[in-house]
């Protein structure tokens, strides 16, 4: 299992909660950051998390595809911050 989806479910995030992070991470990442420190996973575990996403950004493609979404919209909300 990817580490994103296992420390989701470690924190208890249900399936519907972990699939709304990654459509708000699809649709606006910057608010998907909010949208994750509201789930109530500990301080340290979030930032730990964080660390990982941007030390291992493939990641959150694998978990978009094990979760059936399309990681093009990633790539298109990327690309649009980086105007």
């Amino acid at each position: 299992m990817n580490p994103i989806l296992a420390l989701l479910k470690e924190h208890n995030v249900s399936d519907d909660q972990t699939r709304s992070v990654f459509q708000a991470l699809t649709e606006n990442p910057l608010m998907a950051m909010t949208t994750v420190q509201e789930l109530g996973i500990p301080q340290d575990k979030l930032q730990s998390l964080m660390m990982l996403l941007m030390q291992q950004p493939n990641l959150i493609k694998e978990a978009v595809e094990e979760l059936g979404l399309d990681f093009s919209k990633v790539e298109a909300a990327k690309a649009s911050l980086n105007k």
